[in-house]
């Protein structure tokens, strides 16, 4: 990934784009004649369009204010799980945070969520060689009795292991998954580990297991355990879940190694309550030609209870409000409307997506494009997506304007985002601004998500990418096309 030089000048993206030899239009742009009978493309961003993304894009690497909205809502509201008090609050603070910025239109839009409470947890190996842990339970798992549970520990090292063994091999044990997180820039590795946690704990239920404990889904070597939620089978018993940080998944691995039969005893109070309400938070920037055509930019607002939610996610939201902020300030708004969301309850179910994508069903057809930030603080590197064949003309340019930011074309397989997920099954286009993720999962989902984490400017760059790509997308004389709808269902 090329250097990026803050402060750079408008006239570094206008030669990238007009280059000839442009990578991003090479990468992005439908099959051509050979160079001898092709006619030059033409162009379909208008060349004061592209001078004016520049202009925002350097507004924002030479200050974007990003930091101060991620701390603002770190600070002043702290941990937001989903149901909590400090849901409620960052509601308050999501509509006085647009309000604050000049948008139009901001609103809260109930949402019903599910209300889970963590409590204490505890664990201890009790044989060969006793020894506590440090451990947390599993977004949504059910408590232990008081007495908490006591039995024999079955490592396996994957999902399909489990699947292999008779219907009652777990018959009293208690599961250990031990899979390792392999460290990548785009995530995957993280895709390819969290099966264990969404699901492993039905998988054990129905064998006869009577607790889960997996090697936290990081990259870390602190001895913090990573959270996240786990989805239970209808068809399976409820069984408590915990994660073990990587220090203590090592030690439980190394007595399983040993050869003696390893005992372990779990104590969780988590506990399940009512539904509770909390609300998207939604404001725009009309259009001043296609108001009724919409470009979303979203984020969510709640996050996991151990750590302040600073990478996950107050860094996408402070992404998001300052590319706002800079689109809301030009002298005339773009064509199209901008529009902001502020998700609720990203991490334990996708309730306000799923929400918006009802709530707004009949206008999802004016949605022409739709980016997420739920990333972290790391630097956007590639610029992918998912539009119809006869938009990558314009996919291409709009790569092209953001090469200059150190941002590379991507395929058109992008999934967009988790909170945009259900719009996109519906057909309307994605992009993904694909941030740099190799040090996110050291923190994501623990106490570690804090403040300090994130660089007073390591948001400036995210931001200068998601404004220009959104002014691009809002004043684009041709639309993203539509997708064929993935699912009837996807709420």
């Amino acid at each position: 990934m090329p250097p990026v030089r803050r402060g750079f000048r408008s006239c570094a993206i206008l030669a990238a784009f007009l280059c000839a030899g442009s990578a991003a239009a090479q990468d992005l742009a439908p099959p051509t004649q050979p160079a001898e009978s092709a006619a030059p493309p033409v162009a379909l961003l208008a060349a004061d369009d592209r001078g004016q993304a520049a202009r925002l894009a350097d507004a924002a690497l030479s200050g974007s204010g990003a930091f101060d909205v991620a701390r603002a809502l770190t600070v002043e509201v702290g941990p937001r799980l989903a149901g909590s008090a400090g849901d409620r609050a960052a509601v308050v603070w999501g509509l006085r945070a647009l309000s604050g910025l000049g948008l139009r239109h901001v609103r809260a839009e109930e949402v019903t969520v599910p209300h889970w409470e963590r409590g204490t947890a505890s664990g201890w190996i009790t044989a060969p060689y006793p020894q506590p842990v440090a451990l947390t339970a599993l977004g949504g798992s059910v408590g232990t009795s008081e007495e908490g549970i006591a039995a024999e520990v079955v490592r396996l090292d994957s999902l399909a292991a489990l699947r292999e063994l008779p219907s009652d091999a777990l018959k009293g044990k208690i599961v250990f998954f031990d899979v390792a997180m392999e460290r990548t820039p785009d995530g995957t590795g993280y895709g390819r580990a969290v099966g264990v946690r969404g699901r492993g704990a039905s998988e054990a239920a129905k064998r006869g297991a009577v607790a889960v404990l997996i090697r936290s889904i990081g990259t870390d070597r602190n001895r913090l355990p990573h959270t996240g939620a786990l989805r239970y089978a209808e068809d399976a018993p409820r069984i408590p879940a915990a994660a073990l940080s990587g220090p203590d998944a090592d030690l439980l691995a190394a007595q399983v190694a040993s050869g003696r039969p390893v005992a372990f005893r779990l104590l969780l109070t988590a506990r399940l309550l009512s539904d509770a309400v909390s609300s998207n938070v939604v404001g725009e920037i009309p259009g001043r030609e296609a108001p009724e055509e919409i470009v979303l930019l979203g984020c969510h607002l709640d996050s996991w209870d151990l750590g302040t939610g600073a990478q996950d996610d107050a860094a996408g939201c402070a992404i998001v409000l300052a590319a706002a902020r800079l689109l809301g300030e030009l002298p005339r708004p773009p064509r199209r409307t901008v529009r902001v969301v502020l998700f609720a309850n990203e991490e334990f179910g996708l309730s306000g997506a799923r929400a918006y994508a009802a709530a707004h069903a009949a206008e999802l057809g004016s949605h022409v494009v739709a980016a997420e930030a739920d990333s972290g603080a790391g630097r956007v590197w590639r610029f992918a997506t998912r539009v119809a064949p006869e938009a990558l003309g314009l996919a291409a340019e709009i790569a092209a304007v953001l090469a200059p930011l150190g941002i590379e074309p991507g395929g058109n397989e992008a999934n967009g985002g988790a909170d945009i997920g259900p719009l996109r099954r519906l057909g309307v286009p994605v992009v993904s601004l694909q941030q740099d993720m190799s040090g996110y999962f050291d923190v994501h989902h623990t106490a570690n998500d804090t403040l300090d984490k994130i660089g007073p400017t390591d948001l400036d760059q995210p931001a200068a990418a998601f404004a220009a790509f959104a002014f691009l997308a809002a004043e684009a004389p041709t639309d993203f096309g539509r997708l064929p709808p993935e699912t009837d269902s996807p709420f």
